[in-house]
């Protein structure tokens, strides 16, 4: 195999698909990027066994063939070349990379040696942006679980009824939803797609508003294609939680609050709470204002905020960082919270429902 390529088209590529990339693993060759190059077209592939990505590369083919090059060491040589075009030559078990006046050796695997997931067959998809896409994982991501304990809260729930898509999370904590429509009616489908492939797929996504990802629901992976990668990930096995159970749209008290104005104040809230306290930030909410307050062994502090308000005057708590990234979730210069009462979540919602961001309260009499 003999390749050339400019540097740039050499670590887009290679920055794709090393996301895809085991660094544990028993199996040496998952730790390597696969390149092929054939019938005038290169192709770079990264796999965990979890997730494959696979992207094509610009660059020019004097030789066709197929390696396997550690990828860590690969890609900082790469990165740290000299500007200028880069010549890839295989020969044996040794890849010889030049750039300018430098050259290095390294070892390379066997291609045939490398492991693929299975290609997805699937003729069952939707079409949506790319945009909305990467938005609506963003807007979601967050509140998905660190702990393994409960497989199916470390995914997000992709469902597509007809004409609509929906992206649903949850940690025990707090639940956030996101809901778009789609061109055209695709019918019902319902899949659990691991956290872990959705944030390195919205990392890759440019988010282009003009163009397109196809999703692919296969019965035991799902896969998306746009331009010129393809990103294929295991699912998770399980039935997802009756989220719509836990969504109520009564309420006793209902706030219209500037999101901005909030979230600053609830940012410099945190500033007094260190990484292992759980202190709550406190809302007072009466016919005056929203009073925002946080006491912490380190300090404390109050601010008032105006709002718009329907209903009972309320004092609740909330953990101050799970209130904050819901509010960065939201694009509004308004938003609407809803509330029954101390001991039951609030919900910030738009009047559409296109998020739902569902947040449990804290006890702040005991936390105090």
């Amino acid at each position: 195999m003999k390749l050339s390529f400019a540097k740039s088209d050499l670590i887009e590529p290679i920055n794709i698909v090393s996301k895809a990339v085991s660094t544990k693993t028993t199996m040496p060759i998952l730790t390597c990027i696969l390149i092929e190059a054939e019938e005038g077209v290169i192709k770079f592939t990264g796999n965990d066994m979890e997730m494959a990505i696979e992207t094509e590369a610009e660059g020019i083919i004097y030789e066709a063939g197929i390696a396997a090059v550690d990828a860590r060491l690969f890609s900082e040589i790469v990165r740290k070349l000299p500007d200028g075009d880069v010549l890839l030559e295989q020969e044996n078990d040794k890849m010889h990379i030049s750039c300018a006046g430098s050259h290095f050796s390294i070892p390379v695997r066997g291609g045939e040696e490398y492991v693929k997931l299975p290609a997805s067959e699937s003729k069952d998809y939707i079409v949506t942006s790319e945009f909305v896409l990467k938005a609506m994982i963003n807007q979601t991501l967050f509140s998905i679980s660190a702990n393994d304990n409960n497989k199916l809260m470390t995914g997000e729930l992709v469902e597509v009824k007809n004409d609509r898509l929906k992206i649903v999370s949850l940690d025990g904590h707090r639940i956030s939803i996101r809901t778009e429509a789609l061109n055209e009616d695709y019918g019902v489908k319902q899949v659990i797609v691991p956290g872990k492939t959705l944030g390195e797929l919205s990392k890759i996504l440019p988010g282009e508003l003009e163009s397109e990802v196809y999703v692919f629901f296969g019965k035991n992976n799902i896969t998306f294609k746009f331009g010129k990668t393809v990103v294929l990930s295991r699912l998770i096995d399980g039935e997802y939680f009756k989220v719509d159970k836990m969504i109520s749209d009564d309420y006793e008290t209902k706030i219209v609050v500037n999101r901005r104005q909030m979230l600053s104040s609830i940012d410099r809230s945190m500033l007094l709470v260190r990484e292992t306290d759980k202190k709550p930030i406190i809302l007072k909410i009466t016919d005056a204002g929203l009073e925002l307050s946080m006491n912490t062994v380190i300090g404390s502090m109050k601010e008032s905020l105006e709002i718009e308000k329907e209903g009972r005057d309320l004092m609740i708590g909330f953990n101050p960082r799970f209130l904050s990234e819901a509010l960065k979730a939201v694009e509004d210069e308004e938003v609407s919270i809803y509330m029954m009462n101390p001991k039951a979540p609030c919900f910030i919602r738009n009047e559409e429902k296109s998020y739902i961001y569902l947040i449990l309260p804290i006890n702040f009499i005991a936390a105090e």
